[in-house]
């Protein structure tokens, strides 16, 4: 069973599916609105959204007006390997501190499983305190840093967490 077949897990009123083409315009707007530097491009977007390595989850809300995207992850693995990488995740952040980010990252590591993988690695900015809490809340270790990572020189910590299924 995967994310998409899955019964959605929900936190306050989010709950998170697999994205689609249709989601394409907000997961831009998103990935514009969340980072500075090392934003990924349209195309990119719409490749990942169709890649059969990778699975872009998508935090949604229900309101008066229908379906809205808060926030997004990307999960990147290697065909048949069995470490996975959170390549991006993102929220609003309007949607900050309502436990989304957390959310998505428990159904990336769900859907991490579901593709065989039981390790899930990532990257972080060395001074994004409030990612690195929740990471760290959620079980991951760093395990080294990676010097003048990112376009800006900024250095990276690098996380990792053995998935199990329960």
């Amino acid at each position: 069973m995967s994310v998409a077949t899955a019964k959605p897990v929900t936190a306050f009123s989010a709950s998170v599916r697999l994205a689609g083409l249709a989601d394409l315009d907000a997961l831009v707007a998103l990935e514009n609105a969340s980072f500075v530097d090392e934003r990924q491009t349209r195309r990119a977007i719409r490749y990942s959204l169709g890649s059969p390595t990778m699975s872009v989850l998508a935090a949604v809300i229900e309101d008066l007006a229908g379906e809205m995207l808060v926030g997004a992850a990307t999960l990147e693995r290697r065909r048949k390997g069995r470490i996975a990488r959170i390549a991006s995740l993102a929220v609003l952040s309007t949607r900050s501190g309502y436990g989304v980010g957390g959310l998505l990252l428990d159904a990336a590591e769900v859907e991490a499983l579901v593709q065989g993988c039981s390790l899930v690695r990532l990257e972080v900015r060395f001074d994004n305190w409030s990612a690195i809490r929740l990471y760290e809340r959620h079980g991951y270790s760093h395990y080294t840093t990676k010097e003048d990572y990112y376009q800006d020189g900024t250095s990276a910590l690098c996380y990792e967490k053995a998935l199990t299924a329960s």
